[in-house]
Order: structure tokens, then C-alpha cells, then sequence
């Protein structure tokens, strides 16, 4: 037994001495091979199996051998560069600290729903709604619940349309004009109506050839008379400044307590 150990250490110490006694040429002439043969095992098997070990090994070698080099790894760059992230990522880990904990799902969808229903609060006025409510929630946690949901913290101002403007003041206006009729005899004919702006009354005053002021003035004087038999107030007439709105015009109108 201790002849065939003796042995065996001498061919291994031959092996090395021979290994150590090769030239340059010998040593680039093995890697050629070596290099050949990878190449062929490349093409039966693609993708080789490596287990961890192997990773970390090939992922250690590579911050050592210069990448000129690295054609000789069976991957790519970029993988050993990732075996490499990853163990130093595993070294440097730390146990997880719990931190706070989430909110209940009501009172997340609580706060949501008084964002959306009063758009002009913040996320500091809620947090005062919240505490009436005795619902006792931190100001940067209901923050970040509107922010989960797509809302926002701040106040959001409320922007007013010509559109929405005009829906809420609509009640008591009237705005009038006249258009043109051509009869087929080719005589022009002038009508001239008011038009209630929230329900979209239309009041035909009068027709006539020849709509000048004191024509217009007496048919919104009969207007007046008969929204006032109705009991409906007007506060505003809107009209443009064409001359048959004449000053007589605008003093009835003022008289009646109307804006014009």
C-alpha cells in the first residue's frame, strides 16, 4: 500500500516538474486545444448545467483574469457580471426589519373617498376630518394612500368654465336679438326675440320693416310686463351694441331693476 502511495506521488511530482519545465510555445499550443475543444462543446451542448459552485468560482476567476480574456468562459460578460452582483449582494445582506404597519383597508378607502368628494381639501384637512371622526391616522400616511391611488396630496383648486358659470347664473337672464325674414315678394322683415337662458324659452316680441329704437324699447317693455304677470324676475338682458338698443332701451330695463 505504501509503495503504490510512493508511486503515485512520484508521477505527480514528474507530472509537475515536466508541467513546470514547459516553454511558452507548449503552454499557448495546450490553451489552443483546449480553446478547440471548448468550442466543440459549445455546439453539443448550448447551455451547460453549473451548479452554484461553479458560478461563484467562474464569477471569482473573472475579477482576477483580465476580459480580454473572458472569451474562454463558457457564458456571456454580462452573466458573470451578474454571478458576481449577486454574491456580493448575499454578502452584504441584512435581516429585514419589520417597519410600520399598513393602513385597514377602510380607513385607506375613508380617506379616498373624502379626496374625491372634496377635492379642495388636502391631505392635512383630511387628517382634521379623520380626528372628528375619531379616526387618529398620520398625516404622511394619508399622503401616501392618495398617492397610491393617483390623487393628490395638495389642495386642488376648482377651476369654473364660462360653461359651468353661466349653468349657475343662467336663472333670471335673457339675452335678445333680432334675424331676418325675406318674403317672396323680396321684402325684408325683422323679428325680434328673447331667449330665457336656463330653460331656453324663446319670446317672439314683434315683426316689423323697420325695427328701430323706439320699436324695440315698446316690445321690451310688453316683455316685462308679461314675466311680471308671471312673477318672474329678471336680472340680467344681454344684447349687443347695435343702435336700435337705444339709451331709452337701457333705462327701462334699469327701471325694472334689470342689468343690461
Amino acid at each position: 500500500m505504501l509503495s503504490k502511495l510512493a508511486y503515485l506521488t512520484l508521477c505527480r511530482s514528474i507530472q509537475l516538474l515536466a508541467l513546470l519545465a514547459r516553454g511558452d510555445a507548449a503552454k499557448e499550443l495546450e490553451i489552443l486545444v483546449l480553446r478547440h475543444q471548448l468550442t466543440v462543446l459549445r455546439r453539443q451542448t448550448p447551455r451547460p448545467k453549473l451548479q452554484p459552485t461553479d458560478r461563484a468560482l467562474l464569477a471569482a476567476i473573472s475579477r482576477v483574469l483580465p476580459r480580454s480574456r473572458w472569451s474562454c468562459f463558457l457564458v456571456r460578460p454580462e452573466t458573470l457580471l451578474r454571478w458576481h452582483r449577486r454574491l456580493v449582494a448575499g454578502a452584504w445582506t441584512y435581516p429585514h426589519q419589520p417597519g410600520r404597519p399598513p393602513l385597514d383597508e377602510d380607513v385607506q378607502q375613508l380617506i379616498v373617498r373624502l379626496a374625491k368628494e372634496n377635492p379642495r381639501w388636502g391631505y392635512q384637512r383630511i387628517q382634521g376630518e379623520l380626528l372628528r371622526l375619531r379616526v387618529q391616522v398620520s398625516a404622511t400616511a394619508i399622503r401616501t394612500t392618495l398617492r397610491r391611488h393617483g390623487l393628490d396630496p395638495a389642495p386642488r383648486p376648482m377651476a369654473t368654465t364660462w360653461r359651468a358659470f353661466l349653468r349657475q347664473q343662467a336663472a333670471g337672464i335673457v339675452a335678445c336679438d333680432c334675424f331676418t325674414v325675406d318674403t317672396i315678394w323680396l321684402r325684408r322683415l325683422y323679428v325680434l326675440f328673447f331667449i330665457e337662458l336656463d330653460t331656453r324659452r324663446v319670446h317672439l316680441a314683434g315683426v316689423t320693416a323697420n325695427p328701430n329704437s323706439g320699436w324695440v324699447t315698446q316690445q321690451a317693455r310688453n316683455l316685462l310686463v308679461v314675466l311680471g304677470e308671471r312673477e318672474q324676475r329678471l336680472r340680467f338682458v344681454l344684447r349687443d351694441r347695435d343702435a336700435k338698443f337705444s339709451r331709452a332701451y337701457d333705462d327701462l330695463c334699469r327701471s325694472e331693476g334689470t342689468g343690461c
